[in-house]
């Protein structure tokens, strides 16, 4: 059932793809039921160059130029299997751009997984304001290269783009020059309900009413704020949190040890269920390891949660690894829902989709009426998982897992 009460004439939904169900099942939250092919044309000349066009009335000759005036135009941007990155941000600024020439008076660009902001910082001290203090061995490593994350927003914002809204991001740098180019009206959602509400109404993990024998584990020091604040969200106050330190030896290469300031040791911590939680995963190299590390513990169970999950196959063929028992994300890169893309994985990983809790947040952004969820998100599990029992869609649903 759709969030919003009622369609707003005066939002429209599009994608920079024109068949993106991602972006479908946004649309359809916020009540908006116009297939998104119908509303925008995905135009492209023989040269190649791309050209979209808001679809209109061919005989108003009225209101030329001035169609979408007075509204907010929503652009939903995700990787695609058939579009670079490239390819799809280009798309974003000019569709941004037709949209403001044809009057929009808003426009917002929904992209869950922010392009380009892996290049947070630039080979000077003041490309990148960071949350530690830069030293020289840090600047050379961006030695030559652009701050590429600056200049997606700022040509984000050149195009017509007035407000982002993304997932986790990990970086201090990207969030504060994002605030900065977009005035505050940069909006990173942190999906803490949603991961809460799952470990707590889901059979993933084993511990006792009050979180006896349950550990969150934070990868390392920069995400420690992440996890202190989902240990705080549990409310499980026998349960406990350990940091771990790595040290990257070489380019994929990682040592874990226990870092110096975790609030407790592996004393008494045999048998325990361990989570440990990431922003994003690319290789798999340093969680691998981590789980590894932890299973000095001798756990019952490991579980790996991850917001953004966009691992080489490489990384695949790491995380299969029996130290790693379940895998929990979300569908930030919506690919993860092809079951050929996890390959072997799919048994062990649960998604966690976020489109309607995304429709939710905008809806809040733009004042709109809608119904609000508590828990805005839908379960996407393989047969293949071994807690598979019957597919569980919905949040709700999962009270149905639990013992009588």
């Amino acid at each position: 059932m759709p969030l919003s009460t009622s369609q707003s004439t005066n939002v429209v939904v599009v994608s920079n793809s024109s068949d993106n169900p991602f972006a479908i099942d946004i649309a359809y939250a916020m009540g908006q039921y116009d297939d998104i092919a119908d509303l925008i044309s995905m135009k492209q000349f023989m040269n190649s160059e791309f050209c979209p066009r808001f679809i209109s009335d061919e005989a108003d000759f009225e209101n030329i130029g001035r169609k979408l005036k007075g509204k907010s135009i929503v652009i939903v941007s995700t990787g695609s299997h058939t579009k670079s990155r490239q390819e799809l941000a280009m798309t974003n600024f000019i569709i941004a751009r037709a949209a403001k020439e044809n009057g929009a008076a808003r426009v917002i660009l929904v992209e869950p997984d922010l392009f380009y902001s892996a290049q947070d910082r630039g080979p000077h001290h003041n490309l990148g304001e960071t949350s530690f203090e830069r030293d020289l061995k840090d600047v050379k490593k961006f030695d030559g290269q652009p701050f590429t994350a600056k200049l997606y927003a700022q040509m984000l914002k050149l195009s017509g783009v007035d407000t982002v809204m993304t997932i986790h991001n990990h970086s201090d740098s990207v969030q504060k020059m994002f605030n900065e180019v977009f005035e505050g009206d940069f909006h990173n959602l942190i999906p803490y309900e949603i991961y809460a509400h799952y470990l707590l109404n889901s059979n993933i993990l084993n511990y006792g009413e009050d979180g006896e024998g349950l550990v969150l584990c934070a990868p390392d020091k920069g995400a420690r704020d992440f996890v202190k604040e989902m240990f705080n969200r549990l409310g499980l106050s026998k349960a406990k949190f350990i940091m771990l330190d790595k040290e990257r030896t070489h380019e994929r290469k990682v040592e874990i040890t226990l870092h110096k300031e975790s609030e407790h040791t592996f004393d008494g911590l045999d048998g325990a269920s361990i989570i440990l939680f990431d922003d994003m995963v690319r290789t798999g190299s340093t969680v691998v390891k981590s789980c590894q590390f932890l299973r000095q513990i001798n756990p019952q169970r490991m579980v790996f949660a991850v917001s953004h999950f966009y691992a080489s196959d490489e990384g695949r063929e790491r995380m299969a690894h029996p130290a790693l028992g379940e895998i929990l994300t979300l569908n930030t890169l919506p690919t993860i829902l092809n079951r050929d893309e996890q390959g072997r994985l799919r048994k062990k990983m649960v998604v966690l989709k976020v489109e309607k809790w995304l429709a939710q947040e905008l809806c809040n952004i733009l004042d709109l009426p809608q119904t609000q969820e508590a828990n805005p998100y839908k379960i996407d599990m393989s047969s293949k998982n071994p807690r598979f029992k019957r597919k569980i869609w919905f949040s709700e649903e999962l009270q149905e897992l639990q013992p009588k």
